[in-house]
């Protein structure tokens, strides 16, 4: 895996557990909704963040990790929901949650950056 950024690389990883969870989830636990979903919001901020590597301006650049602000947050409710249903235990929610609350400081920092970037440009 050649290295992208720190960002990049991160959702990358957060993705492929998303991921391992969604596999483990159908196959071990027969859930099948709630799974979906965090498999569809997990894995978006990678993408997203992907996409932001190559926005067409700095606002799109801001659009695309607001976005990918938005599904971390979800996927933190679906964490949380999972374990309060007891198909994820608390060891499990809290590693994984601790990973995706990295990645929305990670996103809140760099839409801040771009943002403060894009006023000092202006002036």
């Amino acid at each position: 895996m050649q290295s992208k950024g720190v960002l990049s690389d991160k959702t990358l990883t957060f993705s492929i557990r998303i991921v391992n969870l969604y596999k483990y989830l159908n196959d071990e636990k027969r859930e099948f909704v709630m799974s979906k979903q965090i498999l569809r919001c997990g894995t978006n901020p990678g993408a997203m963040v992907r996409e932001a590597a190559n926005a067409e301006s700095g606002i799109d650049f801001i659009h695309k990790l607001a976005i990918a602000q938005k599904e971390i947050a979800e996927t933190g409710y679906w964490l949380e929901l999972l374990r309060a249903t007891n198909y994820i235990n608390e060891i499990e929610f809290l590693s994984i949650s601790k990973d995706a609350d990295e990645i929305m400081r990670l996103l809140r920092s760099s839409i801040l950056t771009r943002k403060q970037n894009l006023k000092i440009n202006e002036k």
